[in-house]
C-alpha cells in the first residue's frame, strides 16, 4: 500500500504529546489511504506525498479561518490542498496541510459523547477526503464524502458519525 509522508506541528501545550499524535495520526491517515486504493481506486505517487497536520488551538484556529474563509470563528478541523484535486485523480508530491483545533475538538467530543480520540480520527479522517478533492457543498456531494468518511470509520472500528442526520451541506 502506498505510504505518507507526515509532518506534524504541535502549537498548542494541551495536545497529547507529538508522538502519540504521530502513531494516532499514522493509523488512521494509514487507514484512509488503504481504503482509497483498495475501494474508490485513489491512484498515488510512487514516493510516498508529503502531509502536514498542524495541532492548534481555538484562535489560531480563528484567525485561519477568517482569513481563508470569512468566518471569523473556531472551528474543529482545515483543509487546505497543495494541488486541486478531484476524488480518483493522482495527487502531486505534496497532499497539502490539515489544521485542529484542540479546544473545538474537546468541546464536540463531550457534546457527542465520544472520546477525544475517537473524535480527532473522525476530523483527521474528514479533513484528509478534502485533500482529495472530497466536498460536502452539494447534497450529492456530501453523501458520496459521508459514505466515504464512514466506511473508513468503520474500518477503524468506529460508528457512522452522521447517522440520523441529512447529509452535511
Amino acid at each position: 500500500m502506498p505510504e505518507l509522508d507526515i509532518q506534524i506541528s504541535v502549537e498548542d501545550g494541551g495536545w497529547p504529546d507529538e508522538a502519540v499524535l504521530a502513531s494516532l495520526a499514522s493509523r488512521v491517515l494509514g487507514a484512509a489511504v488503504d481504503y482509497l486504493v483498495r475501494e474508490e481506486d485513489q491512484p498515488f505517487p510512487k514516493m510516498a506525498p508529503e502531509l502536514s497536520l498542524v495541532f492548534t488551538n481555538d484562535d489560531s484556529i480563528q484567525e485561519i479561518n477568517a482569513e481563508w474563509r470569512d468566518q471569523d470563528k473556531p472551528t474543529n478541523v482545515l483543509s487546505f490542498p497543495a494541488f486541486p484535486l478531484e476524488p480518483g485523480g493522482m495527487p502531486g508530491p505534496m497532499l497539502g496541510d490539515i489544521v485542529v483545533a484542540r479546544e473545538t475538538v474537546e468541546r464536540e467530543a463531550v457534546d457527542l459523547d465520544k472520546t477525544f480520540d475517537d473524535h480527532l480520527t473522525h476530523l483527521l479522517v474528514h479533513g484528509f477526503l478534502h485533500l482529495f478533492g472530497y466536498d460536502h457543498m452539494e447534497k450529492d456531494e456530501a453523501e458520496k464524502m459521508e459514505a466515504v468518511e464512514t466506511r473508513i470509520l468503520a474500518g477503524l472500528g468506529l460508528s457512522d458519525p452522521y447517522a440520523g442526520q441529512d447529509p452535511l451541506i
